[in-house]
């Protein structure tokens, strides 16, 4: 018998299970895959991560390092090597997980779960070992954790070789000479960056008329301006309506203007279709234990992320939200305290978001076209890093902060960056906006000089016609 079983051993369920142990429940952590992680550590986030690091030494190396009179020879990178080197790094990170398993007494239980009862005192849980075993469990609550999975587009489905996800992106064994991205979103910008950087020619297929649209639309024009400077090339306002195999082992995809219908093919190695993600609810057993779930496919949840039936949870991408680890993981410590019997919560407002390509775009908050459908008054500082004194040191002056902050409170609204590091400098807003602060006590709070953070306190003071070096 368990306090507590988790379905799921991605960023929400290991979170939500060491946690719960933490605080007193004996907890089981399903979960399908031979490690732990879920997709963010095992075929997302941290692959990606480590690919995109790879690939940023080489452009440094090949058109940087002689600006800061650092001479190399012939430039030539090691695929193999940057793949065992990713692939390194994953295995560490998963093992340092079960380690935490074991370190905090929680029971990682591999299979499949599935809810197999939901009414009474006790949930019932059934687990499909994969070597044809069962087991069966029972515990006081159940928590849904099992993530999301890639969108295939039905018109040019997956096929593992010629027309793939992101898993199969991040274990190429050869750089594609063309790659057509279907979607300017994250994943596509990510990913593209990587093969771009080792020699494809890359083409980004977007449906609208721009990239990244959950960014600010300043910091998305900007990002698109950057990428297309690097060599990204872009087919914006445009569908996919198909593919097919071609001449000289090669591909066709064939697109539609939405503007005026215009059809074209676009001639390829390999597509990265990359247009979204959606919950992962199949075989949970959810829907036949009655759990609601809606027109979108993701499960309904209360303030506590109780669904309808009692003693069932779930986070993460399993809900309404963006999908992103670190919410996912912010919800998992939420629903265990407050199954505890704690106070806690989620400020959804203060949970960034961030693109590593480089430059790094990074926003918390809301953007600017959001807040003008909301009719909201909002006043703007903008700092450029071309004004900042140590993004020049670093020869890294592209991009800009972006404060927006309420016209009569001066309360922060919004933040958005693009530039160096962003995806870190990003947290300090991300404080100060779950913090509730004004654009004045973020500019007026001292900052280390020179620093690259001093472009938030610029821009902060910007807001208010106060900047000093711009």
């Amino acid at each position: 018998m368990f306090d507590l079983v988790v379905i799921g051993g991605g960023p929400a369920g290991y979170t939500a299970a060491i946690r719960a142990a933490q605080l007193g429940m004996r907890v089981a952590c399903i979960e399908k895959r031979k490690t732990l992680g879920g997709t963010c550590l095992n075929i997302g986030c941290i692959p990606s991560k480590a690919l995109l690091h790879s690939t940023e030494h080489l452009v440094q190396a090949r058109s940087k390092l002689a600006k800061h009179g650092v001479k190399t020879g012939e430039i030539s990178f090691d695929l193999a090597q940057m793949m065992k080197r990713k692939d390194a790094v994953v295995r560490q990170l998963t093992g340092g997980i079960a380690m935490l398993f074991k370190k905090n007494g929680v029971e990682w239980i591999p299979g499949h779960g599935k809810l197999s009862g939901a009414g009474g005192e006790y949930k019932k849980i059934t687990v499909e070992t994969g070597d044809g075993g069962r087991r069966e469990l029972e515990a006081s609550r159940v928590l849904l954790a099992s993530g999301s999975e890639a969108v295939p587009l039905e018109v040019l489905p997956f096929d593992g070789k010629r027309v793939i996800s992101s898993t199969e992106a991040l274990s190429l064994q050869n750089v594609p000479s063309r790659l057509v991205v279907v979607g300017g979103g994250v994943i596509g910008l990510e990913l593209g960056s990587v093969w771009l950087r080792l020699g494809s020619k890359v083409t980004v297929v977007e449906y609208l008329d721009t990239i990244a649209p959950a960014l600010d639309r300043q910091i998305s024009a900007e990002l698109y301006k950057s990428l297309m400077k690097q060599g990204m090339e872009f087919v914006l306002g445009t569908k996919c309506i198909g593919g097919r195999d071609a001449p000289s082992d090669s591909y066709e995809v064939e697109i539609e203007s939405r503007s005026d219908g215009v059809r074209r093919t676009l001639a390829c190695d390999t597509v990265l279709v990359a247009t979204g993600r959606r919950s992962y609810t199949g075989g949970l057993g959810a829907e036949e234990c009655g759990v609601g779930i809606d027109k979108a496919g993701r499960i309904e949840v209360n303030g506590r992320f109780e669904t309808n039936v009692p003693g069932v949870f779930a986070v993460g991408d399993l809900i309404r939200g963006p999908m992103l680890a670190h919410k996912a993981e912010e919800e998992a410590v939420a629903a265990v305290e407050m199954m505890a019997g704690m106070s806690s919560h989620v400020d959804y407002n203060a949970i960034p978001g961030v693109v590593y390509t480089w430059p790094e775009a990074a926003s918390v908050g809301a953007a600017e076209q959001e807040l003008e459908a909301r009719g909201v008054k909002f006043k703007t500082g903008v700092f450029p890093f071309m004004a900042n004194g140590r993004a020049r040191t670093l020869e890294e002056t592209e991009g800009m902060v972006k404060v927006l902050a309420d016209a009569a409170s001066d309360k922060l609204l919004g933040v958005h960056m693009l530039g160096p590091f962003a995806g870190d400098l990003i947290m300090e807003a991300v404080v100060a906006i779950g913090l509730g602060a004004t654009a004045m006590q973020l500019g007026r709070m001292s900052h280390a000089h020179p620093s690259l953070s001093e472009a938030l306190k610029e821009a902060a003071l910007a807001a208010n016609g106060l900047a000093m070096n711009n």
